[in-house]
């Protein structure tokens, strides 16, 4: 089930599903710890002696975010309650506090007796043993605490502070069905305190005659002394001047950097959207979460809440394209912290900086060693960081990761290649799903070593300069000698090496892109514009859903079996890469049109609150494995910001050309 709204300040993360029930709750990284599993934290209203779950069937619900910011719109609606609720979350900006505000519209005449009634399901620190919940008498609150994760919950019902009522107990232990079936009579028994797996229910008392307004906040530190110092910065400032601040700082942010304000108002708007939820995936301390979508661990016991350096790269280069650079910044000192000393990254990281899972083997199917890498993962931060260079020319920060980052990185690139072909040994390629030498790494290698020639020129490390260009300069020879077909008057996907002996795969895989993505060829080169027409013909999904596929005969959550039609499902990125291809080769304005068209389809086929899921249904349009995915909206900012910049040149182009043409 997608989260329809993540909300975060880069330290504690939240998000919905499409039925308002709060599923993900991290802390204190982004991505780092999960303390709910993924189960439901629900929220529900009493009224006139019926009980309802706003997640239960009966509710009209409207899930958005207010325009610009981080604060949600999101309007209930029970026409049997006779109620509307309009609600407003925010993660504060400058406290890890969740907060909700609740106003309450009664749809029929006369003051009601309205009871609002918070579910907490948590598995602290991703587990439901050992966790203690209790009510704390002295700040009318419920905590819940295991370790150093510690969480308390408090309420306000406008006129008086703390909750009116509570029970804590027992769920999924013995059969327990939760707590949360205590609330179902409108009171509660105000058991207060439980230990094991745990949940526990809080209420507050309304009496609304037209509406009235109440608060939900989650506090969240890593001792009692800490929750509790925020439940009182938030009674002492006060809900309403929160959720202000709130709106008011995403309002800034979202608008601080190289802002596109001549490009049609749609996409701007989405482009702010999703700059916004791409912000919620990054980590204060640098780390670029890939997912936040718990429900993806029913597919294979594991969540995407890891940084990939690969995805981390391509969301920091989208972040210096729109002007985050500090953001970006944080990343590279990241990598410079985690990277392996033989001078390669892992698979992935956890959010704190330690190795996270992987499935790729150390040993081949002779059980001799084979690194368990993604090659193209250390080649794109360093191809990053010199598209970031490009744009700050931060010599100083460069100085500091130069010896650390810069320099390993690029030592191991320029060795790890085949003695006979020049190009890199056989890796994991882009999608994590073969080992070869592959288009893709072969375009960020290079990338990879001509930025590193830079930086060892401005350091005049001059025998390590010559040594990444002479290896750049054998790799893209290679390129030409090996992965392009004649035959077929395209480059392939990649190929397998062995004793100097090579084997070609054949497979149209939308990762070819690499090559112009990466800057090693252009759109004047014919092989390339083959390519991409190769591309554009095998890969677009021949249904009314359109989009681009990853490759043919893409098995991952494939939906259809009619690979001429539908080759596998249709990915954001992917068709956002065939526009990056439309504005890379424009050569006058009007080429620009289809770009624009693809990002209407993007924004078409997003969730309602503007999340974009990793691919879509080919036939409903449906979204598909993790959503919100930060690469799907890495690429549409960065493909966003390239229109910007081609637009901007050629119009300047056009113009110079007018002038001499008047001259």
């Amino acid at each position: 089930m997608p989260r329809d709204i993540p909300l975060s300040n880069g330290n504690l993360l939240v998000a919905f599903d499409d039925r308002y029930n709060l599923r993900e709750l991290y802390f204190p990284f982004v991505g780092q710890y999960n303390h709910t599993m993924g189960y439901p934290s629900r929220f529900g209203v009493w009224c006139d002696g019926y009980m309802s779950w706003v997640a239960d069937d009966g509710w009209e619900r409207s899930i958005d975010y207010e325009d610009d910011t981080l604060v949600t719109h999101v309007e209930l609606t029970h026409h049997g309650l006779g109620l509307r609720l309009i609600c407003n979350d925010c993660v504060d900006c400058s406290a890890d506090v969740y907060m909700r505000r609740i106003e309450v519209h009664n749809l029929r005449g006369g003051e009601r007796d309205v009871r609002l009634f918070w579910h907490q399901d948590l598995n602290i620190a991703g587990s439901r043993e050992g966790d203690t919940a209790y009510y704390d008498p002295t700040r009318r609150s419920i905590i819940h605490y295991k370790g150093q994760h510690w969480f308390l919950m408090n309420a306000s019902n406008g006129q008086e502070n703390g909750l009116s009522s509570y029970a804590v107990g027992i769920i999924g232990h013995h059969k327990a069905q939760g707590t949360w079936r205590d609330a179902e009579d409108g009171s509660l028994s105000r058991n207060p305190i439980a230990q094991g797996s745990v949940d526990s229910v809080g209420r507050v008392m309304m009496r609304v005659k037209e509406k009235s307004v109440a608060y939900q906040w989650i506090c969240a530190g890593k001792n009692l002394a800490e929750v509790s110092k925020l439940n009182d910065e938030v009674l002492q400032v006060g809900p309403e001047n929160i959720l202000r601040r709130v709106r008011t700082y995403w309002k800034f942010w979202v608008t601080k950097g190289d802002n596109p304000e001549e490009l049609d108002k749609d996409i701007l708007k989405f482009y702010h959207r999703s700059l916004l939820v791409l912000r919620t995936q990054v980590d204060n301390r640098g780390a670029i979460l890939a997912a936040n979508d718990s429900d993806v661990i029913a597919y294979n016991r594991d969540s995407y809440c890891y940084l990939w350096p690969r995805d981390g790269a391509l969301v920091a280069q989208a972040l210096d394209l729109a002007g985050y650079h500090e953001l970006t910044r944080r990343f590279f000192t990241f990598c410079s912290n985690v990277i392996d000393p033989a001078g390669y990254f892992w698979h992935k990281y956890n959010p704190d900086g330690s190795v996270g899972s992987s499935w790729h083997p150390w040993a081949d199917s002779k059980g001799d060693l084979q690194l368990p890498i993604q090659e193209d993962e250390t080649a794109l931060v360093l191809f990053a960081l010199g598209r970031h260079f490009d744009r700050q020319s931060d010599v100083d920060y460069l100085r500091g990761v130069y010896p650390t980052l810069i320099q390993p990185a690029a030592d191991f690139l320029a060795s790890f290649r085949d003695e006979f072909t020049g190009l890199p040994q056989m890796s994991w390629d882009l999608w994590e799903e073969r080992r070869g030498t592959h288009t893709f790494t072969v375009a960020s290698v290079w990338a990879g070593l001509m930025a590193a020639s830079r930086f060892a020129d401005i350091f005049s490390d001059t025998e390590r300069a010559r040594r990444y260009r002479r290896a750049a300069e054998e790799i893209k020879a290679g390129l030409e000698k090996h992965i392009f077909s004649e035959e077929h008057n395209r480059y392939l996907r990649g190929i397998q090496l062995e004793n100097g002996q090579t084997e070609p795969d054949f497979i149209t895989d939308s990762s070819v892109v690499g090559l112009f993505l990466c800057g090693m060829l252009g759109p004047d080169d014919e092989r390339m514009r083959s390519t991409m027409r190769n591309y554009e013909e095998r890969l677009t999904v021949k249904t009314h859903v359109g989009g681009v596929a990853r490759y043919e005969n893409d098995c991952y959550y494939q939906i259809s079996g009619d690979i001429h039609n539908v080759p596998g499902n249709p990915w954001f990125i992917c068709t956002l890469w065939l526009a990056q291809w439309k504005i890379e080769a424009a050569r006058c304005i009007e080429d620009l049109v289809e770009a624009e068209d693809v990002l209407r389809w993007v924004a078409r086929h997003a969730l309602k609150s503007g999340v974009l899921a990793e691919q879509i249904n080919p036939y409903s349009g449906t979204p598909i494995s993790v959503s919100p995915l930060t690469w799907s909206h890495a690429s549409y900012v960065s493909t966003v910001c390239q229109l910007r910049d081609k637009r901007r040149l050629l119009l300047s182009t056009d113009e110079s050309d007018y002038e001499d043409l008047a001259a």
